[in-house]
């Protein structure tokens, strides 16, 4: 069940002008094929015109890959520095083989963390293979189903009833940085009416029945309450169902402050999405919450995937962020940091592609 709010803890961000423009939100019910050829093409323009295929890798050049792909999510905790720590979630990382539940037990108890709490991997995309644990039987299971070899995170599970992305850029010329956007996530959510099965208030919503699958975990045969908001998954990514929504217009200059000494106590990064938990939207603006995660310059602009925001208005601005992107990582070049060339960036993508169809189901 989604938490009651308070005044003060609304999480729900300001309240939205209208825009003007055709089709709001068309983007988010186009197939993922057809929306990236417009940027595939895009991608080949600009390389033929800077000169190389994986020049964003350069963006951030102390991250694999630059974050385009298959980048270790604790890699960036390990540059955040001593003052952004108190920010970031408590996280550890374990790879998976005989004992990784003892050893994932082992790491949490270092962190004073009880259950429930979240496993993710390491090499993540979109919410896939991320669970809330509630027991070691489940992280167990968990341990067991995950690929050999390879790292997982365990996390803190935040009792905070927002989730926001924030998307960040610094060029290198600049001491300071912008948030260029704050976009709110809501939970994929139905509303019981006392009569109708999760299952029947799924197939009744246009946004969320094609997504059934997804939800088998949370007992959908169960009839709520009359008015009882219900959440179906512990994940709010835009795969899972999650809500997103622009609220870049409450962004303060604290907010902003707090988020740039986070990003410049790490080496050389300019383009990121912070992913975060926080208790209000005042508390957000003054610089409150936790870092769930941080991607590189693979990160997408999930403001423009509000259901809100026009379609040439979200493909526009799609497009002039992988721009924006190739022109910094071209400054970056110049001051002698090289992209990772076209070979190691489609490993990555190949190995982080294998990874996903092979890890345990989210919830």
């Amino acid at each position: 069940m989604t938490p009651s709010l308070t005044p003060d803890s609304d999480t729900s961000g300001p309240a939205q002008r209208p825009r003007a423009g055709l089709w709001p939100g068309l983007i988010c019910s186009l197939p993922k094929p057809l929306l990236v050829v417009p940027m595939v093409v895009q991608w080949l323009g600009l390389s033929l015109r800077y000169r190389s295929l994986s020049l964003p890798s350069a963006a951030d050049p102390m991250i694999d890959a630059g974050g385009l792909a298959g980048e270790s999510k604790i890699a960036y905790f390990a540059q955040v520095g001593d003052a952004g720590r108190p920010w970031l979630a408590l996280t550890a990382a374990v790879v998976s083989g005989p004992d990784a539940a003892a050893r994932a037990g082992a790491a949490m108890a270092a962190l004073g963390l009880d259950f429930p709490i979240i496993a993710k991997p390491d090499i993540g995309w979109c919410g896939f293979g991320v669970r809330r644990i509630d027991d070691h039987a489940a992280l167990e299971a968990y341990c067991d189903a995950y690929p050999t070899g390879e790292s997982l995170l365990v996390q803190e599970c935040l009792d905070l009833p927002g989730e926001a992305g924030l998307f960040y850029v610094r060029r290198p010329a600049e001491t300071r940085g912008r948030l260029l956007s704050l976009t709110i996530r809501t939970p994929p959510t139905v509303r019981g009416d006392g009569t109708s099965s999760l299952r029947a208030l799924l197939a009744r919503d246009e946004r969320l029945r094609g997504r059934t699958a997804l939800y088998e975990s949370a007992a959908l045969d169960r009839v709520p309450d009359a008015g009882t908001d219900v959440a179906l998954a512990a994940v709010w990514s835009y795969r899972m169902g999650g809500l997103y929504r622009d609220c870049s217009e409450a962004i303060t200059p604290a907010l902003e402050e707090r988020i740039d000494a986070v990003a410049t106590s790490m080496p050389h990064l300019h383009v990121a999405r912070f992913d975060i938990r926080f208790a209000g939207l005042a508390e957000l603006q003054k610089g409150n919450f936790k870092i769930l995660e941080i991607n590189g310059a693979g990160s997408e602009a999930i403001e423009f995937f509000d259901p809100a925001v026009p379609f040439f208005t979200a493909y526009r601005g799609i497009l002039a962020k992988q721009a924006m992107v190739f022109a910094l990582a071209a400054e970056n070049r110049a001051a002698g940091f090289a992209p990772c060339g076209w070979r190691a960036l489609l490993r990555a993508f190949r190995h982080q592609a294998r990874l996903l169809d092979r890890y345990p189901a989210s919830n």
